[in-house]
Formats: structure tokens, C-alpha cells, sequence
């Protein structure tokens, strides 16, 4: 084995193939930075280039450029509290409220250093764990998987907002939405609303965009303000405590990364919900938890080092079983057959080198993507310094073209639309958002695995299963430490990226709104067969019962203050500024129709920098034209994606 190892090193370092990670690298970076891009988008667009080329170096290409996705999606989470990939959604709670105090470079700082500790870690740990990875995979399946999915859920959920009962029923709404489109087992679609857009499901890029971004942007709009409430005199020294913090965390460190490596090796679980595992793990193991959500450096380093981590185990399934994990790796294991390299005995056996250069090229990739991100951190954080407006103009660009990505239908920006107004009320009403996108991204593996366990097994003889009383307990410990933990901090003392006061008004409507999405999700679920209808009607029952006590409270909340004399309804006074963003948005949706992205984008940014900003129509259209340029060469000619159909042009 250590022949292997250092064979697979030398191969890796010698030259075209280091050439090829090191231009992979620059290449993942783009795609990790860039929110609706990700590392998928990167090999589908790269592993052509492959087909020609040797093994290692074909590899190293697609592997350097899939390892970095996950170190420069902390950039956009942030500087601008958008997750630039599924993997780095935990990152907001924590990072953005960093940013918003002036301390993004040291945020940066923390989040690259541990990024390069974890992806080195992780990539050792596939090394190390080959010998005795078959066991641990076989010893989870569906019945062990559904277990941890749900403590996924109860982590995010009870340690979220001021309340344990706001964040379930986040959750539990979440894995409701999970439900449109074609059942998981069956061939009804469910809620699909007569549009054929839904039939398979809402895409995940659109509704996460929808729910965090737009209500920031509503934020920096309303505030007309950068995203840092500081002076940028007053930040000194960022970049250099980021890195110090890591060092400090050491033990967090590590524990993450084992976190990151072994939920990594459990395929249809990954990045998704490793981040929010390890973010969970970390609040829980703290002596002080009053900091988290509120720009606590751990909740950063965590799910940064997690997510960095995992890449080195999902490998292992694939490469052991061909059984890809997600996406990307299904993407991955297509490029390992193009190679003529078989998973299974060849690659831990006759071809174990090849193993070994994957290895390598994780460790090198994330050391060196870590290394160039740390070099203009500086830079990168400048962003939070200016001003507010503008910033909208240029998020609205990625917003909406990210989103667009997800099918290239019209659709994609009206999910996004609606779920950013759900969301701007949920985050004004102190509802979290994070344990919603939990449940809508484990919503289809929990389906699957609870239809397999059930048919599998009697009754509930499965809750026997040694690993499964494991996490049970977990489960039921999760509730009663976040409970607990609740009860001591104020009703305003919000949790998870709502570090703000409540609005009582929001927080009825917030929860009304998902008592009236629950009820909606149940009333059909009663004529559909059991394949189809139990999982979500065993959803939205408790969604209900829950959203009912939840709202019980916010009227009591709500009378209290009127009772008081106090507002309870501040949120009235950015209403216009709501409307009037939503109009700027609706109008390009609306030229898009007419004259196509092309057209109505470039000429949203000219009149959105004249007219809102008050820059010269000389700056607004130099802005145009930059964005014309970058819509032209990324998304025409690179992605070659298909554009709206102009009424008016071919």
C-alpha cells in the first residue's frame, strides 16, 4: 500500500497532471464562488475536455476542480449571505452576521485555513480508511439512513430561533415541499398545481436563492447601507485572527472532520447535510452558545471544515462499490469509466495508484485553492464596504441567472420569487429558514428509505437495530438540550441567520402561512394510496399540531405588546421599499418575456445604476455592457444554456 501511495504522489506531481489540477483548481474556484453554479456545473462542462486525455491527469483536472467547489462557495455565504453551494448553507448563520460586524476577512481567514485542514484530513482518512471501509458502509441501510436524515432534522430544528416548536415546523415544511412533483414509489404527482413545471419537483437552486437571498437584498435595499454596520476604519487585523481562530479550535477541527469524512461515506447524504451536522454538533459541544448566530467564529469553522471533509468519504463508496453518493459523484463515476477504470477490486486492488493519485489530488487541491483564497481575502472583504444599492444591482444578476440554471424555465424565477417573499416573512418573523431547506433536501432520501425499511421489516422492529437506538437517542437528546437551552434565552434573542428582532405581526403571518400549507398538503393525502399518501400525510399531522401551538404563542406574544403600548408591527416601515424592489424584479421578468435575458438584464443594471443608485447614465451603461459581456461569455458560449425565447428577437 504505501508503494501505492507514493506512486499515486509522484504521478499526481509530475507534469502534465499538475498542470491540469492546478487549472482545475482556478476553474472550481469560479464555480464554488459563483451562487447556482457548483462543482456539478463544473464537470459536466469540463469532463469533455477529458475523453483524450491520460488517467491522471484527467482526473486530477475534474478531481482538483470538484475539491475546491466547497472552499470558495464560503464567499457569497459570507460576504452576502447566499450559499454559493448547497454545502456551504450553514456557513450564513454565522458568517454573514461576521460580515455584517466588519469582520468578513477574519471569517475568510478562519473558513480557508480549516478548509485546507479538512480537505487535507479528509483526503488521509480515504487513505487510511480503505482497509476497513466495507464494514462501516454495510452496516448502514435504509432503516440507519432514514435514523440519521431525521437527526439532521431534529439537530437544525431544535437548535433554531427562540423557539424549539418555530424550528420543527420549519422542518416539517420543508420536507412538505419535498413532496411535489412524482412520488419517490409511486407514479401519482402530488401538488403539482396542474403546471408541468412541478411534476418533478421544485429545484433546489431557486428555492434556496429564494429564501436567503432576496431577503437580504430587501435588508441592504431598505437600510441603504453596505453590508458592514462598522466603519471599515474600525476593522484591523482580520485575516490573521481568522487564522489564529482555527489554530485555537484545533479540537473542533478535528472532531468536524471526522464528521465531515464518515457522513461523507453514506451515499444520499453528502454536502447537503453534512455542513448542518457538524453546525448542530458544534453548538451543542459548546460551554457558551449564546454567541452562535450572531457571528460566533465556530459556527463557521465547523461546517466549513465538514463539508471540506466529506469529499475525501463520499469518494469511498464510489470508488469501493461505484455506488455514487449524489450528483457529482455520479458525474465522477461516469469519468472513471471513460478512463477504463472500474470501481470496485480493480480500483483497491491492480489499480490502487489511481486511488491513491485521487488522494493526493484532494490534498494538494484543497491546500493550494485554500492558499489563493487567503491571498486576496483582503480584497474579497472590501465587498462589504460598498454601497448597498449597488451591491443589489449586481446580486439580482447572479440571483436570477444561478436560478436560472436550475431548468432554464420561466418557472425557476417565479419559485424563486415566491419562496424569497416566504422567506423575507419567515425571517422577520423569527420563523428559521435553514431547517426548511434541510427538510426539503433529505425530504426524498427519507421518503425512500422509510417506503424501503417499511416493506422490509415488521411493524417497527426496525427502531431494534443497534445503530438505530444509537441515533434514536441522539434524536431525543438533540430535543431536549435545544429545549432546554431555549427556555434561557429571550423571545427576541433569535438563533440561526434571524439575529434580529421579532415582529410580532410577521411571526403570525409566518406561521400561518405554513398552518394553511400544512392543512393544504394533508386534505389530499387521504384519497391517495398508501405508497403514495403515508409519508406525507405523517408530515403534515404534526406540521399541523405544531404550527397550531407555535401560533398560540405569537398571539399571546402579540396581545402581550399591544397590551404594552409597544409596536407590534415594525416591519410596516420598509413595506415600500419591499414593494418597490419587487417591482424593479417583476419588470425584468416581464422584459425578459418581451426581449429575453440578453436584453432585459443588461438594461435592468443600466436603469436600476442610474435610477436607484444615481450613478451617470455613462457608469450605468458601462455596467450594462459588463454585464452583457459576462452574460455572452459564461452563460452563452460556456454553459451554452437555452435562453428564454424573445417575442421580439431570434
Amino acid at each position: 500500500m504505501v508503494d501505492a501511495a507514493l506512486t499515486g504522489f509522484l504521478s499526481v506531481i509530475a507534469w502534465p497532471a499538475i498542470g491540469y489540477l492546478f487549472a482545475g483548481v482556478l476553474a472550481g474556484l469560479f464555480f464554488g464562488a459563483v451562487p447556482g453554479l457548483s462543482g456539478l456545473v463544473g464537470l459536466a462542462i469540463l469532463m469533455p475536455f477529458t475523453f483524450a486525455m491520460d488517467p491522471v491527469p484527467a482526473l486530477a483536472l475534474l478531481f482538483g476542480m470538484f475539491a475546491v467547489t466547497t472552499t470558495s462557495d464560503t464567499i457569497a455565504s459570507v460576504l452576502l449571505g447566499i450559499p454559493g453551494t448547497s454545502a456551504s448553507q450553514a456557513t450564513i448563520i454565522d458568517g454573514y452576521p461576521m460580515a455584517a460586524k466588519g469582520e468578513a476577512a477574519r471569517a475568510l481567514g478562519a473558513a480557508f485555513s480549516v478548509s485546507a485542514i479538512g480537505g487535507l484530513l479528509g483526503a488521509i482518512l480515504l487513505g487510511l480508511s480503505i482497509p476497513f471501509v466495507k464494514p462501516l458502509i454495510l452496516s448502514f441501510a435504509q432503516p440507519e439512513i432514514f435514523m440519521l436524515a431525521l437527526l439532521g432534522l431534529a439537530m437544525v430544528g431544535s437548535l433554531s430561533g427562540g423557539s424549539v416548536l418555530c424550528g420543527l415546523v420549519a422542518a416539517l415544511a420543508g420536507l412538505g415541499v419535498s413532496y411535489v412533483g412524482y412520488a419517490e414509489n409511486g407514479a401519482l404527482p402530488r401538488y403539482w398545481l396542474g403546471a408541468p413545471y412541478l411534476l418533478d419537483g421544485l429545484p433546489l437552486v431557486p428555492f434556496v436563492l429564494g429564501l436567503f437571498a432576496i431577503p437580504e437584498l430587501i435588508d441592504l435595499a431598505a437600510k441603504d447601507s453596505s453590508i458592514s454596520r462598522v466603519p471599515r476604519s474600525s476593522v484591523s487585523g482580520g485575516l490573521l485572527k481568522g487564522i489564529g481562530d482555527a489554530c485555537r479550535n484545533w479540537w473542533l477541527v478535528l472532531r468536524s472532520t471526522a464528521i465531515g469524512a464518515y457522513v461523507g461515506l453514506l451515499p444520499g447524504l453528502g454536502g447537503s447535510v453534512v455542513d448542518w451536522v457538524a453546525y448542530g454538533h458544534a453548538v451543542q459541544s459548546a460551554s457558551n452558545k449564546d454567541g452562535f448566530g450572531k457571528g460566533d467564529i465556530r459556527g463557521v469553522i465547523a461546517p466549513e471544515t465538514a463539508n471540506n471533509a466529506m469529499k475525501g468519504g463520499a469518494l469511498i463508496p464510489t470508488i469501493a462499490f461505484g455506488i455514487p453518493g449524489s450528483p457529482a459523484m455520479a458525474v465522477l463515476l461516469g469519468a472513471l469509466l471513460i478512463q477504463d477504470l472500474t470501481p470496485g477490486p480493480e480500483m483497491l486492488g491492480g489499480k490502487l495508484h489511481v486511488t491513491f493519485s485521487l488522494m493526493w489530488t484532494l490534498a494538494i487541491a484543497n491546500v493550494a485553492g485554500a492558499i489563493f483564497l487567503m491571498l486576496i481575502a483582503r480584497q474579497l472583504a472590501l465587498v462589504t464596504f460598498v454601497n448597498g444599492r449597488l451591491l443589489v444591482t449586481t446580486i439580482t444578476l447572479f440571483m436570477f441567472m444561478g436560478a436560472w440554471l436550475a431548468t432554464s424555465n420561466l418557472g425557476d424565477w417565479i419559485v424563486l420569487l415566491v419562496f424569497g417573499a416566504t422567506g423575507y416573512v419567515m425571517k422577520k418573523g423569527g420563523v428559521p429558514r435553514p431547517p426548511m431547506v434541510l427538510g426539503f433536501v433529505v425530504g426524498p432520501i427519507m421518503e425512500n428509505a422509510l417506503f424501503i425499511t417499511s416493506n422490509a421489516y415488521d411493524g417497527l422492529s426496525w427502531l431494534g437495530r443497534p445503530i438505530c437506538i444509537v441515533i434514536g437517542a441522539m434524536i431525543v437528546l438533540s430535543l431536549v438540550l435545544g429545549t432546554r437551552w431555549t427556555k434561557r434565552r429571550s423571545r427576541d434573542a433569535t438563533f440561526v441567520h434571524e439575529a434580529q428582532p421579532v415582529d410580532p405581526t410577521m411571526s403570525l403571518v409566518a406561521i400561518g402561512l405554513l398552518l394553511a400549507f400544512s392543512i393544504w398538503g394533508l386534505a389530499p393525502t387521504f384519497s391517495w394510496a398508501t405508497d403514495v399518501g403515508a409519508v406525507p400525510m405523517i408530515t403534515f399531522i404534526p406540521a399541523i399540531c405544531l404550527s397550531l401551538a407555535a401560533l398560540a404563542f405569537s398571539v399571546r406574544d402579540f396581545r402581550r405588546l399591544r397590551a404594552n403600548g409597544e409596536d407590534a408591527f415594525p416591519v410596516q416601515r420598509e413595506l415600500v421599499q419591499v414593494l418597490h424592489l419587487h417591482l424593479w424584479w417583476f419588470g425584468l421578468v416581464g422584459a425578459t418575456m418581451l426581449a429575453g435575458q440578453l436584453v432585459a438584464i443588461p438594461l435592468f443594471v443600466a436603469l436600476h445604476v442610474r435610477l436607484v443608485v444615481g450613478y451617470a447614465w455613462w457608469i450605468a451603461l458601462l455596467c450594462a455592457a459588463g454585464a452583457w459581456v459576462f452574460l455572452h461569455l459564461l452563460f452563452d458560449r460556456a454553459l451554452a444554456i437555452m435562453w428564454y425565447p424573445s417575442m421580439f428577437f431570434y
